[in-house]
């Protein structure tokens, strides 16, 4: 899951890069409105958010999000600003942005925003993925391989959409716990390893198949 960062305040930066680094993001860092805009583009890099500043030198944060919306660029934008005023909150949802977080905030406030964001427009935009002879449509909550549908439980199936909406990438036990457990249980657990196991019987298993890999120390990837 990338994400791009744009806030002009170095030590808030660096906590706030650190901070979604750790939480699974794939993370980068610019400081100011041109260069957020100029990443953004639509032939640029494809990001899953975008989380600007309001008081941005050259381009502020809302600037950037109109005019990224004049081009038809659908990334959700999450503005963080000091501004707390109603009507700031309007403008700046009515230059096209998706969420707006004041400060100070906490972060685990946003990161939860951040996860929202990225399972609405998740959702909405990619109902189905296949990967090989793997399908799973989100619509339906069904799974299938080839012709034969897969009975997964609603963790299982949480667990297994974000590995194949990440296919070829590795998703991180944290992302994992922060996405399906909304962070409710730690990483010394062995949930996941044990959600992971039960996939691998009903997905992999009965195929012949080995999809799922365990990358040590990092996580698990779905192999293209």
């Amino acid at each position: 899951m990338r994400v791009l960062l744009a806030e002009d305040d170095l030590r808030l930066a660096d906590v706030l890069t650190r901070t979604l680094a750790e939480a699974g993001w794939d993370v980068e860092t610019v400081h100011d409105g041109l260069s957020a805009y100029r990443r953004a583009l639509p032939d640029g890099i494809p990001y899953d958010v975008l989380v600007l500043d309001w008081m941005l030198p050259g381009l502020d944060g809302v600037e950037v999000c109109r005019r990224l919306r004049r081009l038809g660029v659908t990334t959700p934008v999450l503005v963080l600003t000091a501004r707390g005023e109603v009507r700031d909150r309007i403008e700046g949802l009515d230059a096209g942005a998706d969420d707006y977080l004041p400060k100070p905030f906490d972060l685990d406030e946003l990161l939860a925003r951040l996860r929202a964001l990225h399972r609405r427009t998740a959702y909405a935009d990619q109902d189905h993925v296949s990967v090989g002879d793997l399908t799973v449509d989100a619509g339906a909550r069904r799974v299938h391989r080839g012709e034969v549908e897969v009975e997964l439980s609603t963790r299982e199936f949480d667990i297994l959409w974000l590995l194949a909406s990440n296919a070829g990438r590795v998703v991180s036990r944290y992302a994992i716990l922060d996405e399906v457990w909304d962070g409710e249980t730690d990483l010394s657990s062995n949930v996941i390893d044990v959600h992971v196991a039960a996939i691998r019987r009903k997905v992999d298993r009965p195929f012949g198949t080995a999809s799922i890999t365990t990358v040590r120390g990092a996580g698990y990837r779905l192999e293209r």
